[in-house]
């Protein structure tokens, strides 16, 4: 049993979250959404590079993005979670659905502690899932796929030119009223991650629902690339993490294309 006060080292809780990113690839359920077809344009997909452009320059400008953000988070975290369990990520059932309030009731009544840790960082990744999936239903896939492409672009300009640094830093110290919880970071142990980093993830994931095989050895590849990137921590404080997931879609569809080059041959 763990001690209370128990927190793993950085190279384990960097490790678990390098995980679950990669997991999330094989998360998402193929839903089709014939009520939001009227919407269907390619703008949506340009919103994962936007936000995290838009984020970083609109905090530095104005301030006070940060609290804003954490008080969104803490209420549509918990709700896209329930649709998450009831209805987006596969084998979901609806009534799955109530175990998104249990999950909110652990991450407040232990926040600071690992198994608090753990349920937000559940309440994350499920809501990821259906924000993805929501995403993927409005946009064309190829437009999907770069979009993923840009958000890595924009995440390592922002890194390597140290611009990420201080709007990360106010995002991850906002914290609500009442000790509630932090759902606008995705922690676990010693490591944070942006939300944008495993949103991207669920996002791959979303784009290979309808090829359970293919989502699998994508999570495979992700996870390979993800914890061969973490390695570089030994090196630099900060990576974009958006970046492991953009080489994986990147080594599939290179994949794709020897696959069918073979075909017609």
């Amino acid at each position: 049993m763990l001690h209370p006060g128990f927190v793993p080292s950085f190279a384990v809780s960097i490790c678990v979250l390098s995980l679950v990113q990669a997991g999330l690839v094989m998360w998402p359920a193929p839903r089709e959404i014939p009520a939001l077809a009227r919407l269907r344009s390619g703008w949506w997909a340009a919103i994962p590079a936007a936000s995290v452009a838009g984020f970083v320059f609109a905090e530095r400008a104005l301030g006070g993005l940060a609290d804003g953000l954490t008080y969104l988070a803490l209420i549509a975290v918990p709700l896209l979670a329930a649709l998450g369990l009831g209805w987006a990520m596969r084998r979901s059932r609806p009534w799955f659905a109530p175990v998104a309030a249990l999950l909110f009731a652990l991450a407040w009544a232990d926040r600071q502690g690992l198994a608090g840790e753990t349920a937000g960082l559940a309440l994350d990744a499920l809501s990821c899932v259906s924000l993805a999936v929501l995403l993927v239903a409005v946009s064309p896939r190829v437009l999907v796929k770069l979009g993923i492409v840009a958000m890595a672009v924009v995440d390592s300009w922002l890194v390597l030119s140290d611009l990420l640094a201080a709007p990360n830093g106010a995002l991850n110290a906002a914290a609500p009223l009442a000790h509630l919880p932090q759902l606008q970071r995705v922690v676990f142990g010693s490591a944070v991650m942006g939300y944008g980093d495993v949103f991207v993830a669920a996002l791959l994931g979303a784009l290979l629902a309808t090829q359970p095989g293919l989502a699998r050895r994508g999570a495979a590849v992700a996870a390979l690339i993800g914890l061969a990137f973490d390695l570089l921590f030994l090196a630099v404080r900060e990576l974009p993490a958006t970046v492991p997931i953009a080489l994986t879609l990147a080594i599939l569809e290179l994949g794709a294309i020897v696959a069918r080059g073979r075909a017609q041959r």
